[in-house]
């Protein structure tokens, strides 16, 4: 039988019926779908639905920080896609924080002093960002990435490569860099100002054109840097002088501040200098291939312990000196020291190239090993700057002599016992009137003429 007209009528609008309520369906789970490509997630918003586009040739720092003040605001972070983005002069609000698979994502400098930063903030986090200053010049004292006043930082399996002045620059910062690579800056790699609690680790940092990692304060005070298990090679001396420049780790006026355990090598002075840094801890460091003192702690400071550390390929292996400027206090222990010799690029101008360790005022120089100090294996004062200073149980063989000690008039007291000299060509024991040796092997005789002097139980072969 054939349907009526009716029927069929009434069959034909239940097909548009169910046609128009599918579409009305499909229009409603679509419009969630859109939105949240806008909306945050639990991993944050995705650059590229804020109008971010990789590997554009445009500079996009307007639109870049746009997202991030969109991200920061939601409290989310935000994320970029992979290729490269030029940007410049970006400032990150209080709960920025930018991430990226590591390496994926190279961030180049398109102008202005930096490519980003931030003053006065809070919650800041930089994540697996590559970011590029193409070597571009930056101005004096200019850095590529700085931060002002920030508090709990955290910068972590990023790469800062060519920065045309400092790469990192720190200013009354708390938090932490750490898993991060830093090279080819033009002036120092990471440079930190009157830190308010800050670690520094388990980075790489290499050719630097003036100084690797360098923690400094405006006024001698407390500090407390952490700068523990970092890879540090390759610092240059750009800018000249006679030791401001050239270190892997330079620790200035900065008190109570943590060195450990970090591996530094080829730099044009020191590996770690400290300078005027009162109680400077620095253990278990492997350093190689210094051009001046491998190990420094000088100037006007009071405290200092240098431990466990290897030391291989110096002018001078360690330096606790400066006693004529308040330079005192210390332990100098179980250290090795070997291969100090004269270093063509910074010939010593008192003579004394190739000491293993020289101190000067109430040190303990204790259970060291050094071998073949091209000098001597330990240096005590320096004409009239020595005081209470005591050497016992260390290592001395095949150097210059075993201990120079000043029996310069108003030098003060030193205890010389239970030490192991070996091949020690100008004697175990000799007095020293700064740089000249006065005396014969003063473990044989001759000591008694020296009031200030105690020699005693070394072995001598």
């Amino acid at each position: 039988m054939r349907p009526s007209r009716r029927s069929m009528l009434r069959f034909g609008a239940g097909l548009v019926g169910a046609g128009l309520a599918a579409g009305a369906a499909r229009a409603a789970s679509a419009a969630p779908r859109r939105a949240a490509a806008q909306l945050p997630s639990a991993f944050g918003i995705d650059a590229a639905t804020l109008g971010v586009r990789a590997g554009s040739s445009d500079d996009q720092s307007s639109i870049i920080q746009h997202a991030i003040d969109q991200a920061a605001k939601a409290g989310v972070p935000l994320a970029f896609a992979p290729g490269f983005y030029r940007v410049g002069g970006l400032k990150l609000p209080s709960g920025a924080h930018l991430v990226a698979a590591r390496g994926a994502v190279r961030f180049l400098l398109a102008g202005g002093f930096e490519l980003l930063g931030a003053e006065n903030v809070t919650r800041i986090g930089l994540s697996g960002l590559v970011l590029d200053g193409l070597k571009v010049p930056l101005g004096n004292d200019k850095g590529l990435v700085r931060f002002l006043k920030a508090g709990q930082l955290k910068i972590s399996d990023c790469e800062i490569a060519g920065a045309g002045g400092h790469a990192l620059v720190l200013d009354m910062v708390s938090g932490e860099v750490v898993d991060t690579d830093v090279t080819d800056a033009r002036d120092t790699a990471l440079l930190s100002f009157d830190a308010r609690g800050l670690l520094v680790g388990r980075n790489t940092i290499a050719r630097a054109g003036n100084n690797g990692i360098q923690i400094f304060r405006r006024s001698p005070g407390d500090d407390g840097t952490l700068v523990v298990d970092n890879r540090v090679e390759t610092i240059n001396n750009r800018s000249g002088g006679n030791g401001p420049y050239g270190n892997g780790i330079n620790i200035f006026r900065a008190g109570n501040v943590t060195v450990r355990g970090n591996r530094i090598a080829n730099c044009a002075f020191s590996g770690i200098r400290g300078n005027s840094a009162s109680n400077i801890t620095m253990i278990g460091n492997t350093i190689t291939e210094m051009g001046e003192t491998a190990i420094y702690s000088e100037f006007s400071f009071e405290g200092a312990v240098i431990a466990n550390n290897i030391v291989e390929g110096a002018q001078t292996g360690i330096s606790v000196t400066n006693f004529n400027e308040g330079g005192r206090l210390g332990v100098v222990a179980g250290n090795i020291v070997r291969n100090l010799a004269r270093r063509p690029a910074n010939p010593s101008p008192d003579g004394l190239n190739g000491i293993g360790i020289a101190v000067e005022a109430d040190t303990a120089v204790t259970g060291n090993v050094i071998e073949r100090a091209n000098a001597g294996g330990i240096l005590l004062g320096w004409g009239q700057y020595l005081r209470d200073v005591a050497v016992t149980g260390n290592v001395v063989r095949d150097s210059g002599f075993g201990v120079g000690v000043s029996v310069s008039e108003g030098a003060g007291s030193a205890l010389i016992a239970s030490n192991v000299f070996s091949g020690s060509a100008r004697g175990a024991v000799v007095g020293l009137d700064h740089a000249q040796i006065v005396t014969g092997d003063l473990t044989r005789d001759g000591a008694a003429r020296f009031p200030h002097l105690t020699i005693s139980g070394n072995r001598v072969s």
